[in-house]
């Protein structure tokens, strides 16, 4: 199939709508293998964090247990994400996802000591991030580039429904099961979108002249990183977001008997946010709006300094989930900046700084809950996200795109 184009993605709405998207046995496929993983890792999360905290009553290792994973996610972009453009991604990807399911099986175990359990969940993460990278790098493939958008907001939109459910059944199963039970649970998800996966991709031979490996990781994460744009659309994308999960990550300390509800409030934004922005909007409209999206990723976490009632903070959590929506428009303008033989790669590098940031977010939340509480922690975190937004606004992101050159074959070439 022929690679999409990567330039500027035009200012209006594509004709392509979410039903012939999924006509599309191909994305069809990759998106209900997306799902089936994301219920997975949901209550992955749920359940390793419930045993955590059961064990510890730590914060800060509470915190970690549930968004850990991501810290493994940056070790993949430094070394081996350019797997993700190699000649066989629909292999990779299903290599991948078999390694996924033994280690949720591999947690399944009773008695796991937890150094055991966080050494799997940064194997995971690894893996995670490889993954994810190869399954973008895909889908610029199967869809064209004018539904590239629709694409990502239809993944985004399932994402933050599956883990609205996968939050309500992780509370509910643990109401019957033991944790290892959910976690068994969350292996059969990860086996069926094994499954699925491998019945119905088809092999693409795509994009690198070169073979994948450190050495050609390093070249296009330099040539990514070397750019003033670039590197601002990259801050922008991993930092509020990190911070804001990090709040997230609070929610079974802050009150565990109301966790799930505001997990699942904050999935329900999210969905929200992902479908008004990324259906409603056209290309231009999305983009005049990200900076107000990112503000309100943070600013309503700031009411937890005086520990509203539960519905009041269920509305809030509510309200910042659908600022994650922001992530649309940006990931549009990298797109637009990225040569076509490096696009998996360059997406896999930012879905795994996003989701390594969540990681350091989830770590600073926790490591200042250790010392002020979970509430003054979420306030202070959800500040941190405000002020950065505000340090790389629109008119600096403006500023650093005016040095930066527009990719030709030379570029795609050496990256």
């Amino acid at each position: 199939m022929p690679s999409s184009p990567s330039g500027p993605i035009a200012p209006t709405a594509p004709a392509t709508g979410y039903r012939e998207l999924l006509r599309n046995g191909e994305f069809a496929g990759l998106y209900a293998g997306f799902t089936l993983t994301v219920a997975a890792t949901t209550l992955s999360g749920f359940a390793l964090g419930t045993i955590v905290n059961q064990q510890t009553h730590s914060p800060f290792l509470t915190a970690v247990s549930m968004y850990g994973a991501t810290f493994a996610t940056v070790l993949g972009a430094l070394t081996l994400m350019s797997v993700a453009d190699g000649k066989r991604p629909r292999r990779t990807l299903v290599v991948l996802q078999f390694l996924a399911l033994a280690g949720v099986a591999a947690q399944a175990v009773p008695g796991l000591p937890l150094a055991v359990r966080f050494a799997l969940l940064l194997v995971l993460g690894f893996f995670q991030s490889l993954g994810t990278g190869t399954r973008m790098g895909l889908l610029a493939e199967v869809v064209p580039g004018s539904a590239y958008a629709l694409a990502r907001s239809l993944m985004n939109i399932t994402a933050g429904g599956t883990a609205i459910l996968g939050y309500a059944t992780g509370a509910v199963l643990l109401r019957f099961l033991t944790p290892q039970g959910v976690f068994v649970f969350a292996a059969v998800l990860t086996a069926l979108a094994l499954a699925v996966v491998a019945a119905t991709v088809r092999e693409h031979s795509i994009r690198l002249t070169r073979r994948p490996g450190l050495r050609q990781t390093w070249t296009t994460n330099a040539a990514l990183l070397s750019d003033p744009a670039r590197r601002l659309l990259l801050v922008n994308l991993w930092v509020p977001n990190g911070l804001v999960v990090g709040c997230e990550a609070l929610f079974i300390s802050y009150d565990p008997a109301h966790a799930g509800t505001f997990l699942a409030a904050g999935s329900a934004g999210m969905l929200l946010g992902d479908l008004a922005v990324g259906r409603l909007l056209t290309a231009g409209r999305r983009r005049r709006c990200a900076f107000a999206l990112r503000l309100l990723l943070a600013v309503p976490f700031l009411l937890f300094a005086l520990h509203p009632p539960v519905a009041l903070a269920a509305v809030a959590v509510f309200l910042a989930g659908a600022g994650f929506a922001a992530t649309l428009p940006l990931q549009e303008r990298l797109l637009e900046l990225t040569p076509d033989p490096v696009r998996g790669q360059v997406q896999g590098v930012e879905s795994a700084g996003r989701m390594t940031w969540q990681g350091i977010g989830a770590a600073i939340a926790g490591g200042v809950a250790q010392y002020l509480g979970p509430a003054t922690a979420i306030t202070v975190v959800a500040a941190a996200s405000v002020v950065v937004t505000l340090v790389c606004a629109d008119g600096s992101m403006r500023r650093a795109a005016v040095h930066t050159a527009e990719p030709g074959p030379a570029s795609a070439s050496s990256s």
